[in-house]
């Protein structure tokens, strides 16, 4: 008897984790709903629960991009490749959330849009990144030559994310981004609805990237099939 496909082993989990992801978007939204308005920045402040969270997501999904294209290196198995590239994928919709919640952030803290401060700058790159990633996937032949390269492209391309991380660390001086979380940049009664949210977005990257892996499952045993035929 063949062992199970690694998608559809997976592709068990989608419904605890959409039952979860449910749960837990229920509670990010109450929480969020009664948490403290800030004193200097009004609502607009609360874009913080889906900004931060979001950035968290991508790099669990790039974290994710990473093994599994280490993982096919090692093991020479198109599924790792199919879950790395699935997981690439969710991550560059997270990492564009944090384009796009960022600069509404800015325009109503900031007075403008967008500045072109480290994190912000590396945040870019780091789409930039992971977008490329998925361009090459999409305009070359899904060939082990192919996937080998995309592998490699995947594992280097992580190294953005401690970069993106520790950006107001490095270059100090010219950040204006709010100091990382661990400085104490929470107030106080903002602790459970990030919690929260960090939560609903990593279940969601889970969730998503269970969806897109299952798929490319589906594609690729009917490409098996097709051939056979």
């Amino acid at each position: 008897m063949s062992e199970t496909p690694l998608d559809l082993r997976v592709a068990r989990w989608r419904r605890p984790l959409g039952a979860a992801l449910a749960l837990a978007t229920l509670a990010w939204g109450v929480l969020v709903g009664t948490a403290p308005v800030d004193a200097m920045q009004g609502p607009i402040q609360k874009i913080l629960y889906v900004h931060v969270p979001t950035a968290f997501a991508a790099y669990a999904a790039f974290l994710t991009t990473a093994l599994g294209g280490a993982i096919y290196l090692w093991r020479e198995q198109d599924e790792w490749d199919r879950l790395a590239l699935s997981a690439a994928e969710v991550g560059v919709v997270f990492c564009t959330l944090v384009l796009v919640t960022g600069p509404i952030w800015a325009k109503g803290t900031w007075g403008r849009w967008w500045s072109w401060d480290p994190r912000l700058t590396v945040t870019l790159l780091l789409w930039f990144i992971y977008l490329a990633y998925i361009l090459l996937r999409s305009f070359t032949e899904g060939s082990e030559r192919t996937a080998r390269f995309a592998a490699v492209f995947g594992i280097v391309g992580l190294l953005a994310v401690p970069l993106n991380y520790l950006a107001i660390d490095l270059f100090g001086g010219r950040a204006v981004h709010p100091d990382n979380l661990s400085r104490g940049s929470l107030g106080e009664g903002m602790g459970a609805p990030f919690l929260a949210g960090v939560l609903a977005a990593l279940l969601a990257f889970a969730y998503l990237t269970c969806l897109r892996f299952q798929l490319e499952g589906l594609r690729a045993r009917a490409a098996r099939r097709e051939r056979a035929g």
